[in-house]
This record gives C-alpha cells, sequence and structure tokens, in this order.
C-alpha cells in the first residue's frame, strides 16, 4: 500500500511541476493597469529609472559631474577677497637681549591677532582657470547624459529582448503543441493502415526536436529575464513581470525633425564643444604666465609683546597694514613657451574631436533613421508571412489527412511557421531598438 502512494504522490507532484512550467511559457501578456498580485510588474520607464538608480557607470558619471561643479564653486571662490582671522604666540628663550636668544624675534613673547583680508587685484592665471573648470563641468554633465542615453539603449534592448525571448518562448510551445497534434494524426493514420510506419517516425523525430527548442527557448528567456534584472535591480534574484508593449504604437518622426532635435540635444555635441572651449581657455591660461599679476594684503589687529590695547609705554599696540605684491616673470628657461604650446596642441586635437563627433552624429542619425525605416516597413510583410505559414500548415496538415501531402510537406511547413513567428518577434525588436537609438540622439528619452 505504501509504494502506491508514493508512487502516486511522485505522478502529482510531476503533473504540478509540468503545470508550473506551461504557465511559466505560456504566460498571458500583460497589459498596463494591472494590479500587481504576484510579481513586480514594471514597464519601461520604470526599467529606466530603476536602471539610473543602481547602474554603477551612469552614477560614476552622475558622481563626476557633481565633483566638477565643486571644482567651479571653489574656482570661483579663489577669485573673490578672502578674510582669516590668524592667532598666534610665540616664545623665545630670553638672553638679557631684547629679542631673546633668536635675534631675528622681535622678543621674548610675542603675540598674533589679526584680522587678513587678501585679494587678487588682476590675476589673469586664475580667470582664465575658472573659465577652463566652467568648460570642464559642461563637459562632465555632458558625459553624465552620454553614460544615461547609452544606459537607456541598454536597457531598451534588455527590455524588449525579454519580451522577444517571451514571445519566442510562447511561439516554442505553440509549436510543441502543434507537432504533438501532427504526431497523433500520423499514429491514428498509421492504425488505419493509410501511412507507412516512416511517417510516424518522422513525425516524433520533429515532436523531440520541437520539445528541444521549447527548452532551449523557455532557458533564453530566464537568461533575458536575469539579464535585465542585474540592469534595474539590485538583487537580480528579483521576481518581477514586465509590461508586454513590442506590438504597440511607435511612430517614426520625420528625419528633418531628428536631425533638428539631434542638433540640439546631442550631448556627444555638448561634450565636444565644451572640450574646444576647456582647451580655449586652458590656452589663456598658459599665456597668462608671461603677464603679471598684481595682489594685495591687509592686516588688521596686534603683533605686539604684550597680548594687550596699549603697551605699558601706554603706545597703541590695536593697528593695521597694508601691503601688495607685483609678480613680473623674467626667465623660466622655456617652461611657460613650452606649456603655451601643449595647449594649443590640446585645442587642436579638442577640435579635431569635434569636428570627428558632427560627422559621427549625421552618419549615426542617417545609419539609424534608414534602420528604423526598414524595420518598420517590415513589420507589415513579417506579419502576413506568419498568417500565411498559419494558413499553409492547416491547409497542408488537412492534404496529409486526406492522402494528398506527404509528411515531409508538413513538417517543412510548420518549420516556417515556427521561423515566421520568431522572425515576427525579431522585427518588433529590431524597430523597438532602432527607435531607441533615435530617441537618444534627439533627446526625447
Amino acid at each position: 500500500m505504501l509504494p502506491c502512494l508514493l508512487i502516486l504522490g511522485f505522478i502529482a507532484m510531476l503533473g504540478s511541476s509540468e503545470a508550473g512550467q506551461v504557465q511559466l511559457s505560456q504566460s498571458p501578456v500583460t497589459q498596463p493597469g494591472t494590479p500587481a498580485t504576484g510579481p513586480l510588474l514594471i514597464n519601461l520607464q520604470d526599467a529606466l529609472a530603476r536602471a539610473k538608480a543602481n547602474n554603477q557607470q551612469f552614477q560614476t558619471a552622475n558622481i563626476s559631474a557633481q565633483l566638477a561643479h565643486e571644482d567651479r564653486v571653489q574656482a570661483k571662490a579663489g577669485l573673490l577677497p578672502s578674510l582669516n582671522y590668524f592667532n598666534q604666540f610665540i616664545y623665545t628663550q630670553p638672553n638679557g637681549t631684547p629679542s631673546g636668544v633668536f635675534v631675528a624675534n622681535d622678543g621674548v613673547h610675542v603675540y598674533n591677532s589679526q584680522g587678513l583680508v587678501h585679494g587678487d587685484i588682476y590675476a589673469p592665471g586664475k580667470w582664465a582657470d575658472f573659465q577652463r573648470i566652467i568648460a570642464a563641468e559642461a563637459v562632465a554633465r555632458a558625459k553624465a547624459d552620454i553614460a544615461a542615453r547609452g544606459l537607456v539603449v541598454t536597457v531598451v534592448q534588455g527590455f524588449y529582448g525579454l519580451l522577444a525571448a517571451q514571445h519566442k518562448d510562447a511561439n516554442a510551445q505553440q509549436s510543441l503543441r502543434e507537432a504533438q497534434q501532427f504526431f497523433d494524426i500520423t499514429q491514428k493514420q498509421e492504425r488505419g493502415g493509410e501511412v507507412a510506419r516512416s511517417d510516424v517516425l518522422k513525425a516524433q523525430i520533429q515532436l523531440e526536436q520541437r520539445q528541444r527548442d521549447a527548452q532551449d527557448a523557455q532557458l533564453a528567456a530566464e537568461k533575458n529575464r536575469i539579464g535585465l534584472a542585474v540592469l534595474i535591480f539590485a538583487d537580480y534574484q528579483k521576481d518581477y513581470s514586465v509590461v508586454d508593449d513590442l506590438e504597440g504604437k511607435a511612430n517614426l518622426p520625420a528625419f528633418t525633425e531628428i536631425q533638428d532635435l539631434a542638433a540640439k540635444n546631442s550631448p556627444d555635441i555638448r561634450a565636444a564643444q565644451a572640450a574646444v572651449r576647456q582647451e580655449r581657455y586652458g590656452v589663456s591660461m598658459a599665456r597668462s604666465a608671461f603677464l603679471p599679476s598684481l595682489t594685495f594684503d591687509y592686516f588688521y589687529g596686534i603683533d605686539a609683546n604684550q597680548f594687550a590695547v596699549n603697551n605699558r609705554n601706554h603706545q597703541q599696540n590695536l593697528g593695521s597694514v597694508a601691503q601688495a605684491q607685483l609678480n613680473i616673470p623674467v626667465w623660466t628657461w622655456g617652461a611657460n613657451r613650452s606649456k603655451l604650446r601643449a595647449a594649443e596642441l590640446h585645442l587642436q586635437q579638442a577640435k579635431v574631436d569635434l569636428s570627428f563627433t558632427q560627422r559621427q552624429l549625421l552618419a549615426n542619425l542617417d545609419a539609424f533613421y534608414r534602420e528604423a525605416e526598414v524595420a518598420s516597413s517590415q513589420l507589415p510583410s513579417l506579419a502576413h508571412s506568419r498568417d500565411l505559414a498559419a494558413d499553409s500548415v492547416k491547409l497542408t496538415v488537412l492534404r496529409y489527412q486526406a492522402g494528398e501531402a506527404t509528411v515531409l510537406e508538413v513538417v517543412d511547413a510548420q518549420a516556417t511557421l515556427a521561423q515566421a513567428r520568431n522572425a515576427h518577434d525579431d522585427g518588433l525588436v529590431r524597430y523597438r531598438v532602432a527607435l531607441a537609438e533615435l530617441q537618444t540622439l534627439t533627446g526625447n528619452f
């Protein structure tokens, strides 16, 4: 009795496992607005937001932009007058003289308590460095934008790649059912003496191949799910599902509109232009080394042998002093000229990079637009081919049952239908990804 119960329990467990597998591979298409009773439901915009919050490269680029902003704040502060309050006590070993052991000192006890105002009256090098840092901040922000848009393309590829893998998984399950049905037909035909044993064997070979295809499709869907989870979650084992908008409406704008938006919003162009500005101010900074600089300092407080407003002779200790420094560069053994030439070479390289970036942008616009245009134009044809292939399978099976078609014709028709289904899904992903590439260039994401 006990062995029978164990066998029945094992069969029930297998049945529940198979049911779970079918439910995984044939999960219904999830529509927006469906209440999240189980796994977390996310759409493309949710995936993009989560990826920005968890992606290491994007976070690094964003932190670099924030650091560049702090550099700008510090450089701006360096151009403005500063105020410091200086306090000091100096003790010198006495030796019977007013100065003590160290003759350079002003006395045995020296008290300094002064407010110091320092400013640059004329410092072209600092001003050029400030402008260069402003351009560097623009470069860092543009690079952060580039990282964000690159992340968008990666997430779009992963998002729609997962949807395509799920569709192909469902296609594989459908092909498996069709192969099973045809295998059943051949067995019935064989029992009726209408077909040879070879037809059953051919149908069985196809059935086993479809079973392997279904396993591979299910594995591919799971790998794509994990790949997207790595991008958008801190824990890649997060249980989630995605909104299926693969066949949703997505119009392709006119090429002139794409060009105008890309010219205004391209982060690559902004980064290259900011790099040119940065190197121009680098040249100005190098040239400023040939110019004089003028600074001033104003001190107010006490520098005396007693920490008091008046000394023992009732003379005032509290007072002020002002000084100015004029620095004139005379001879540096050619170092300043070498720095200027290096800065000019950096500027030349930045201009070359800008020219290349502009050409690359136009080339990418043209290529991505053509890709999206062709992919969009092929979608109706792919859908029509899929429908024709489905009709062909139905008709060929009917002809086979009537004895007018061979088993090879049925197998070939079913294989064509499987390819047509997958080709349609690949076409949808191709169009979505090409459209995302264009949208990242135009700043629509």
